[in-house]
């Protein structure tokens, strides 16, 4: 690949030891040895058999209590799950890169969960498949929604801001959604972009001036007051497209949101490749493994499993940066890291960031109460998931299951 993948913007990111992988290495990079351990995650292709993994926690359906937590550290039932595929993969890239894909692919070939990329669907459909955008026409203009098909289209709307506002709460959530299942499960996870690349939109639409100054100052108020509760993945894999194939292929999807947009300008697509590589790939390589692939053609799923199989994931110890994270001393360390992301309405909860200094992103209080009366009335939307009768929910009052993981 070398240098024709990502030109000279990418030489800070070489000079603190990316592995870049398909093709020859850039000019001057130390050739890295491969090292092989029996931690490495493998591909079910080269294992031969499926991974098998003790009982899962149904975290999904049942809480997790200080009892199951005592019970966890005696028996070591959150690391007995634990495998060499036990990890947190993260695939990245521009816009119309082929991330989705590739990440699916990824996620069967390793037998891991796929997490597909957030979208505001994740906020505007209820649990009841209810899309709260048919509300608008009853609510304030500023209450209405606003999603990435109305950004394309008004990339300077007084909304843009509490849009991506909302974009990283929504990656926020998933990520501690992926983080909980990885503990209660041991199945690895592959998420289709994460809340930890969300700021390379954030800092685009910024110098753009789809945002102003204040809605970044709360948005990093934001990162700064969540961020600190996550784990970081063990492996993001970039695949690298340059902005004229990236403008090709949005042509080629006709994406009616994107047909005409205003919003993905040139200036605005080379901004994202720019924040991914000069910002972006330095800061998470000095915390996960990384591996770079040119996707202008498109690439072999297969080839990147052969690259992933061949990283020591173990080879970092508790004070080296890389996988600090996920470095830890005993079951208690394991067993507590593992109730933070089962208690995710607390950490939900640290998204509270008392700002009311920037006009966009604060309410008039009769506009929130239109809005309350009109979103709370809709269908699914009176009572918690499974006790709404209206939707089709029956036995609400022998109900013993509940959704502990719903921040509605």
């Amino acid at each position: 690949m070398g240098e024709t993948c990502c030109g000279n913007e990418m030489s800070g990111v070489f000079r603190i030891g990316v592995r870049l992988v398909k093709g020859a290495p850039a000019a001057g990079s130390p050739v890295s040895p491969f090292f092989i351990a029996a931690r490495n995650i493998s591909g079910k292709t080269l294992r031969g058999s499926k991974l098998s993994k003790p009982k899962p926690f149904p975290y999904l359906e049942k809480q997790y209590t200080a009892l199951n937590a005592c019970m966890d550290v005696l028996m070591k039932n959150t690391t007995s799950r634990f495998d060499e595929n036990t990890k947190v993969v993260v695939v990245d890239g521009p816009i119309a890169a082929g991330k989705s894909a590739f990440a699916k692919e990824l996620a069967s070939e390793l037998e891991m969960k796929y997490f597909p990329e957030v979208t505001m669907d994740n906020y505007y459909i209820n649990p009841y498949g209810y899309d709260m955008r048919q509300l608008d026409p009853q609510l304030p203009v500023n209450m209405q929604s606003f999603d990435v098909a109305k950004f394309h289209q008004n990339p300077t709307h007084r909304n843009v801001g509490t849009f991506q506002v909302r974009m990283l709460v929504e990656r926020f959530s998933q990520y501690i959604d992926a983080l909980a299942h990885l503990f209660s499960t041991g199945e690895g996870v592959v998420l289709d972009r994460s809340a930890y690349s969300d700021f390379v939109f954030m800092e685009a639409m910024f110098r753009n001036g789809y945002i102003s100054k204040g809605a970044r100052s709360v948005y990093y108020d934001i990162v700064k007051n969540t961020f600190c509760d996550l784990m970081k993945p063990h492996l993001v894999i970039y695949l690298d497209v340059p902005v004229n194939v990236v403008k090709d292929r949005i042509k080629k999807r006709a994406n009616p949101a994107e047909a005409g947009s205003k919003a993905l300008t040139d200036q605005y697509l080379k901004d994202i490749e720019t924040i991914y590589k000069q910002q972006y790939l330095k800061d998470i390589s000095t915390h996960a493994e990384l591996l770079i692939y040119d996707w202008s053609d498109y690439g072999e799923t297969e080839v990147v499993v052969e690259d992933i199989e061949r990283i020591d994931f173990d080879r970092f110890d508790k004070d080296d940066p890389k996988m600090r994270d996920w470095v830890m001393e005993n079951e208690e360390d394991w067993t507590e890291a593992r109730a933070r992301y089962m208690n995710k309405p607390d950490l939900m909860n640290s998204l509270n960031v008392p700002r009311f200094d920037v006009p966009e992103l604060t309410v008039s209080p009769d506009d929130f109460k239109a809005w309350y009366d009109v979103w709370f009335s809709a269908p699914g939307m009176q009572f918690r998931k499974g006790y709404n009768e209206e939707c089709g929910d029956t036995g609400i009052l022998t109900k013993m299951k509940t959704d502990f993981r719903n921040t509605l």
